[in-house]
Order: structure tokens, then C-alpha cells, then sequence
């Protein structure tokens, strides 16, 4: 915009605030039924989270909350649904963007080396399939036979067919394209600086020029509280620095999703041959600048597991690592729909399993702002629970 230039006010009926798999995802849902939408990015489109996970596809209770609180588990157990119905719009994606996102869903496969172990994992699985998920006990001989690389170690396991892995790196920006093919706005490297009610709507400021909306979508991830504090909203929503790791290509070999109920581990192996080794280990956050960096006892320990797990991983070569601030609350439950007390303010943020999640929650939050039953009972997931 040159110097000196009046800025045009945008008005809009849709602001979505995030552009990432949640915000971009929202604006395809809304955009292809001709509604008029407006996203905007305080950086790259895809920086944050969203581009930078390891592209898990998870269906399943996170096992170590489950061990810790099986409380916490079967109250969780809920979002089960829509992380189940999140997977088959993953299936659905690439047909309808007309692009590859690499979707592979050979099945999620939770290892256990001991009887305590699998103790935890029969009653982990008891509880998912109460809650509608196929989950399949495995016995020694049927989880080697299923997945050769395990190392010896591993004596049984749970299988659940509904989960893979998807590409970060291609999701978002290809919901991005398909958003503006069907008319959305998407601006990045614009970043909120205010947000006020006004007139039954909304004005955004913004370094480009305010923005009138009618309704605007909170879709800001681990900034969302960030957000919502400008409005009068205090959300129990943090941002969360964890740290991933990727090796050299080889031969394919691990087509699951893995995960160890002896330790934190995700592995995956990526259709170009890479293995991505994560859990959600933490990541430092230096307190001067606000920079993430890697952790370096943190990645040895995740390192040591995934080894330990899987014997040929200890052969490759890791050629990168990298942090990423994902969201996390403490019950891990989504903050879904309109927030009571301010009308046309959306609330899109689904802590921890953000990208498994980020069809369902787009979804969902489409179906709302144009006035259809979403299909699922939003009360578990109310941004209530936070007001008094």
C-alpha cells in the first residue's frame, strides 16, 4: 500500500482470525457454499502448528493422560466422534481440493514391552470401543507378524484401523487454494491489533486497514486467548512448545502410526521414505526473545525410545529437528461454537490433536455460521465451561 494512501476499509460478512489448518479449512467449508469470508495471518499461511507437526492422523485416547487419570480419559472419550468423523473427512479431502495431501491410513499400533503395560492398554482399549472405536487387542505373535520392524521387546498391542498420517506441509495451503478458488480473501502477514463490537458486528484493526465483519471465527490456535482477551475473554488455552525430528530417507517399511506405552513416541514414515519421530516432547521457549529451540535432552530421550522401539531407527541419519507452539488446554477438549454473551463471536480451537482434527472442526464451524445442524452435540465442548 503506498505511503499516504487512504486505506479502504474490507467489509465482510465472515473474519476468520488463523490461517491455519482450522482457519483456512473453515474458510474452504463456508467459501464453497458462497459464503462471503475474509481470513487473515499474522505471518506465513501455515507457519505456526498447522505446517509444522508431525501429521499424525490420531482416533484414539492419548494413552499417557489415560494412565495418568482415567477419569480425565472417560470424559475425554466424547471427542472420540469427531476425531473418528474428522478421519473420514481426511479420506474425502484430496478428491474434493484435487490435490495429493498424502493421505495414508494403515492403522495407529500402541506397543507395549510389559504385562503392566498391556494391562493399561486392554483398559484404554475397553473404554475407546465402549465409545464406537474399532480397536483390536494384539498378542505377541500377531503384533511381529503385523509390524516385523518392532524390536523383541515388544510383547502384544492395540491396533486401531482408523488411523495414519496426512502431509503438513500440503493440508493447509491446499485448503488455502481451495478457499480462494471459490471466492474466499485470504491476507497474511496481517496481523489483529484490535478487535471491538460495533453496530451488531465487528471492526478488526489491522497494519492493512480495518475490517468490518459481521461474525468472526477465533481460529488463532495458540494465540486464541490472545484474541479472545480483546474482547473480554479469558480462555484456559496455552501455547505449548514441543519439538520434532526427522531422518534420512529408507526403504519403506513402518506403514503405521506408532506409539509406546512405555514412553512418549509417535513414529511415522513419510511417502518420501523419512521417519518422523515425536510425542510431544517439549521444545524451550527462550525467555528473552520468545524464540523457540530445540531441547537438546529432550530430543536424546525421544531419540533413545524411538530406538529402543523400532531397532533400524537407530541406523539412520536425523538430518533435522525443529519446535512448533501447539495449543493445549487441560481437559483436551475442543472450544467449539458461538460464545454466550457475544453474539457472532466463533470460537475453532481443538487443543493438542489440532491437525487430526482440522477438517471436522472447519466442518462443524461452517455448519454453524450458516445456520445447519452440525450433527454433533456441541455441549461437551462449549466455551461455557470457561464462563462464569
Amino acid at each position: 500500500m503506498a505511503r499516504g494512501r487512504e486505506r479502504v476499509t474490507i467489509e465482510t460478512d465472515i473474519l476468520i482470525i488463523g490461517g491455519g489448518i482450522a482457519g483456512c479449512g473453515t474458510a474452504y467449508f463456508l467459501a464453497r457454499e458462497g459464503a462471503e469470508v475474509v481470513v487473515i495471518e499474522r505471518d506465513d499461511l501455515n507457519a505456526h502448528a498447522s505446517g509444522a507437526n508431525s501429521g499424525s492422523l490420531h482416533a484414539q485416547i492419548p494413552y499417557e493422560p489415560f494412565i495418568e487419570d482415567e477419569a480425565w480419559a472417560r470424559a475425554f472419550a466424547p471427542t472420540l466422534r469427531l476425531l473418528k468423523a474428522s478421519i473420514a473427512l481426511w479420506q474425502d479431502l484430496p478428491g474434493a481440493l484435487g490435490e495429493d495431501l498424502e493421505v495414508s491410513l494403515k492403522g495407529g499400533l500402541l506397543v507395549a514391552a510389559s504385562e503392566v503395560q498391556m494391562r493399561n492398554v486392554e483398559r484404554k482399549a475397553a473404554l475407546e470401543r465402549a465409545s464406537g472405536l474399532d480397536v483390536r487387542i494384539l498378542s505377541r505373535s500377531d503384533l511381529h507378524a503385523m509390524a516385523p520392524y518392532l524390536s523383541d521387546g515388544m510383547i502384544g498391542g492395540a491396533f486401531c484401523p482408523d488411523e495414519g498420517k496426512a502431509s503438513p506441509l500440503l493440508t493447509t495451503l491446499a485448503l488455502a487454494r481451495g478457499a480462494r478458488r471459490h471466492g474466499a480473501r485470504i491476507v497474511a502477514h496481517c496481523p489483529l491489533t484490535a478487535l471491538v463490537r460495533e453496530n451488531g458486528g465487528f471492526v478488526a484493526t489491522t497494519p492493512q486497514g480495518p475490517i468490518r465483519a459481521r461474525r468472526v471465527v477465533n481460529a488463532a490456535g495458540s494465540e486464541a486467548t490472545v484474541i479472545s482477551r480483546k474482547l473480554g475473554l479469558d480462555f484456559p488455552i496455552e501455547g505449548v512448545p514441543i519439538q520434532i525430528a526427522i531422518t534420512e530417507p529408507t526403504t519403506a517399511v513402518l506403514p503405521h502410526l506408532l506409539y509406546y506405552a512405555g514412553g512418549r513416541l509417535t513414529l511415522k514414515q513419510t511417502a518420501a521414505g523419512t521417519v518422523l519421530i515425536g510425542g510431544g516432547w517439549p521444545a524451550r521457549e527462550d525467555p528473552r526473545t520468545g524464540r523457540l529451540q530445540i531441547d537438546r535432552d529432550s530430543m536424546a530421550d525421544n531419540l533413545g525410545i524411538a530406538c529402543n522401539v523400532v531397532p533400524l531407527v537407530g541406523g539412520l541419519r536425523l538430518v533435522r529437528s525443529w519446535p512448533a507452539m501447539v495449543n493445549g488446554t487441560a481437559d483436551w477438549k475442543p472450544v467449539l461454537g458461538e460464545v454466550r454473551g457475544i453474539p457472532g463471536f466463533y470460537m475453532t480451537v481443538f487443543p493438542w490433536l489440532g491437525f487430526s482434527a482440522g477438517p471436522i472442526v472447519a466442518r462443524i464451524t461452517a455448519d454453524l455460521l450458516l445456520g445447519r445442524d452440525p450433527g454433533f452435540d456441541l455441549a461437551p465442548f462449549s466455551a461455557e465451561r470457561y464462563l462464569a
